[in-house]
């Protein structure tokens, strides 16, 4: 076994051994099937008690990244993508942490009007037009979140810029523009003709839509963000400590 673990280290032994978790979830070889090491073995490996072990791999389960089964083992869950609202990213940062190739089936650009809700949250008149990106991604088989944001004019994006990159590193590499805050409202509902045909699924499906208002340090709005994720592709988890 190739991997290890600190014990001089200040860092607690389960999160060093979930951070070597994440590394083998990456892995080719387990993204292509290989069960993990049984407890027992790993434990012993890592020289860690088998509870401090499970605590990793019961997080790691809970997020939907990892699927344990009797007899069979711990496998990396193949069809699932999750995402942790206390750990926010930009949709690109997520999924490189994850180890998932991410790929763009579509990405559009235009300027728009902006209707009750941008001109509210923006605090702007209703004939100042805003940048509008669209995006449909997923891994390397199929698409599986439509995204639609809309941007404050105070950002000043052209819509010149690289929407490849990803978003955030894009706002501050060349706008200066550093988004600290986020806030989400995560709904259920069914797919319309429209969302259905961007995620190639049928009309009635279930969808999980996410709503996220990004503001700068300030506390001033930048992104208005809707996302349309396939219901059996994604899990959103939440973690909370008191």
């Amino acid at each position: 076994m190739r991997y290890s673990i600190d014990h001089k280290s200040p860092v607690p032994l389960h999160a060093q051994a979930e951070m070597l978790l994440r590394k083998m979830i990456a892995e080719e070889e387990y993204q292509n099937g290989k069960v993990f090491p049984n407890e027992v073995d790993l434990a012993k490996i890592l020289a860690i008690s088998r509870s401090t072990l499970r605590q990793a791999i019961n997080k790691l389960v809970f997020e939907g990244l990892l699927v344990r089964k009797k007899r069979t083992g711990t496998k990396v869950a193949k069809t699932i993508v999750s995402s942790k609202s206390n750990n926010w990213l930009s949709f690109s940062q997520e999924m490189k942490l994850r180890g998932i190739t991410v790929k763009n089936f579509e990405l559009n650009i235009s300027w728009v009007l902006p209707d009750e809700a941008l001109v509210d949250f923006f605090e702007i008149k209703p004939d100042r037009k805003v940048l509008k990106m669209e995006k449909v991604r997923g891994n390397t088989d199929e698409p599986f979140v439509y995204f639609v944001s809309y941007f404050h004019p105070r950002v000043g994006l052209t819509g010149e810029e690289d929407f490849k990159m990803p978003l955030y590193e894009m706002l501050e590499t060349q706008h200066s523009v550093f988004a600290t805050l986020s806030k989400e409202e995560i709904s259920a509902t069914a797919a319309d003709e429209f969302i259905a045909g961007k995620l190639k699924i049928p009309v009635g499906s279930p969808v999980l839509y996410r709503k996220r208002f990004v503001f700068d340090h300030g506390e001033r709005p930048i992104e208005y963000n809707l996302g349309y994720y396939k219901a059996n592709s994604f899990v959103y988890t939440v973690e909370s400590s008191r």
